[in-house]
Order: structure tokens, then C-alpha cells, then sequence
């Protein structure tokens, strides 16, 4: 099946091509990611986020492979998110029994129920 035409980069001026599901080419989608990071992410973000966390979520997802809620309604939809019940920014902690697997639809309905996230992405 035929892809997608590539579309130019949308930084301004800039003549490359974008990265396949990205409006930036590679140069200028690093500097976005760097910006956010820097002016729109929590400071400590990276403390609560570090390489601990990264191996926590890995061995949660390896011993809970399936999407918790989908298994629940009878459905088997394999892992992509690791979510905190409570989150970290309210006192939440990276142990097991605050760690739920969930598919990205259910992890984004969550957040939407919370109120964290736009409906419209």
C-alpha cells in the first residue's frame, strides 16, 4: 500500500522534509522537544520521570501485559501505558499497588475523566 507523501517541515524557512507522523524535520523536532521540556514541563519532572521510573514501569508492564481496564469489559488489548491511580503530583508513589496497565485509548479516557486533558487533541 502506498505511504503518505512526506510534507515539508513546518519551522519556518526551514526546506527539509518532515519525519514520517511529525510536522518537524529531525533538527527542528529535537528543539521543539527541548522547549517544551524546558518551558513547558514541571521543573522536576525528570526527578519524579527518571531512569528509575523507566525500569519500574518496564517491570510492571512485563508482569501485567494486558490493559486492565479492556480486561475487566471482557477485551485483551496489550499494555502501552503504565498510569498511576494517584498521581505523583498529588503524593503518589511508583509502587505496584498505585500502577495500573492500560492501552493508550483507556489511558486518555482516565485523564479526561480527571480533567487533566483536552477532549480535543
Amino acid at each position: 500500500m502506498p505511504r503518505k507523501p512526506r510534507r515539508g517541515c513546518a519551522a519556518s524557512g526551514c526546506p527539509r522534509l518532515a519525519v514520517d507522523g511529525s510536522q518537524y524535520c529531525e533538527e527542528h523536532q529535537k528543539l521543539v522537544a527541548r522547549q517544551y521540556d524546558q518551558y513547558s514541563r514541571s521543573p522536576d519532572h525528570h526527578k519524579k520521570y527518571g531512569r528509575a521510573w523507566k525500569r519500574i514501569r518496564d517491570r510492571y508492564a512485563q508482569s501485567h501485559p494486558v490493559c486492565e481496564r479492556c480486561l475487566a469489559e471482557g477485551r485483551l488489548t496489550p499494555v502501552e501505558e503504565v498510569h498511576h491511580i494517584v498521581p505523583v503530583s498529588r503524593g503518589g508513589q511508583h509502587v505496584d499497588s498505585n500502577l495500573m496497565s492500560l492501552c493508550q485509548s483507556c489511558h486518555t479516557k482516565i485523564h479526561i475523566e480527571m480533567g487533566e486533558r483536552n477532549q480535543h487533541r
